[in-house]
């Protein structure tokens, strides 16, 4: 039996027995698990305190190394997944997309533009090109439609209205609704409240929490807290770690992650396979988001710009 095969079966022994008192478990006897680092297990709360003086230095080293395996997975997709309608990645640029405030579904400007200009070509009223609910006619129905979504617990109508509080300067009042919005699991607010904590706006600096928050948005697939996970690692001295934080944003399409790698690649701190898979990675996120409609929606918001210039 190989080495690594010893370990495997010694690890698999100790979660047969309390890790404190050796008593195994069976069926009037539930073992539960320590709850950071998932690898000892307890028959009882009395154990688990006796057991934590020996334990703790392990406990909080595998704990962390359960939390870089979740940090440093590559998400499959970005925070915002995919439009609804037309069912193509949404773009991370912020301008390509849209919220509808009446159903909260982020809406690419290409599915957009296209249903307004079949509603202009058929004399059809305005509606929301997902439901189909009549359009607000100003921000105050917007915040109406907002606060009906924000009653059964949408997140993505927490995370917008603690925007337009935090535009208004009412930053406590962003700060709650970034907190329900994060509770909720929402990667956006992950970031902004993130944001909050680093500027004190709302609530009191606390740059633990700061990287807590911006952690949860890079789990989440928010590619803009990555890459500021990546700058708070550089400032900190642990380029290994920023390299791979870079990595991961540059896969998901956020352009000032690839320029600090080409920096890094450069400087030798990344291997030429290692970049050369993030460069394809970024090239196949951007690419990804195209499609006729998006470039046609493009071009007439162009034109648009000219005739106002």
């Amino acid at each position: 039996m190989s080495a690594n095969e010893d370990l495997e079966e010694a690890s698999n022994n100790m979660m047969m027995y309390c890790a404190a008192c050796g008593i195994a478990g069976a069926d009037d006897i539930k073992l539960k698990k320590c709850t950071a680092c998932k690898s000892v297990r307890y028959c009882g709360v009395k154990c688990q305190k006796e057991h934590r003086p020996k334990h703790k230095k392990e406990c909080k080293k595998r704990a962390a190394e359960l939390r870089d395996e979740i940090l440093f997975k590559q998400p499959e997709c970005g925070d915002l997944g995919d439009c609804p309608i037309c069912c193509i990645p949404l773009s991370i640029d912020a301008q390509k997309s849209i919220l509808m405030a009446c159903c909260c579904k982020m809406v690419c400007v290409g599915c957009n533009i296209a249903n307004q200009k079949r509603e202009v070509q058929e004399s059809m009223e305005n509606k929301c090109p997902f439901c189909r609910h009549p359009a607000p006619y100003n921000e105050k129905e917007v915040k109406i439609n907002l606060m009906r979504r924000i009653e059964v617990n949408d997140p993505a109508a927490m995370r917008q209205m603690g925007q337009y509080c935090y535009y208004e300067g009412d930053h406590r009042g962003a700060f709650e609704y970034f907190s329900k919005g994060a509770e909720l699991g929402n990667a956006g607010a992950h970031y902004l409240l993130a944001s909050l904590y680093d500027k004190g706006e709302g609530v009191k600096k606390d740059e633990k929490k700061e990287v807590f928050h911006l952690e949860q948005a890079a789990i989440g697939g928010n590619p803009f807290a990555r890459n500021n996970l990546a700058n708070f690692e550089t400032l900190n001295g642990r380029d290994d770690r920023a390299v791979k934080h870079c990595i991961i944003a540059a896969k998901l399409g956020h352009d000032d992650a690839l320029e600090s790698l080409k920096n890094v690649y450069g400087k030798g701190h990344i291997s030429k396979e290692d970049f050369a898979a993030a460069l394809r990675g970024h090239q196949a996120a951007v690419n990804a988001t195209k499609s006729p409609a998006r470039e046609a929606a493009e071009a007439f918001y162009q034109r648009q710009e000219k005739q106002q210039s």
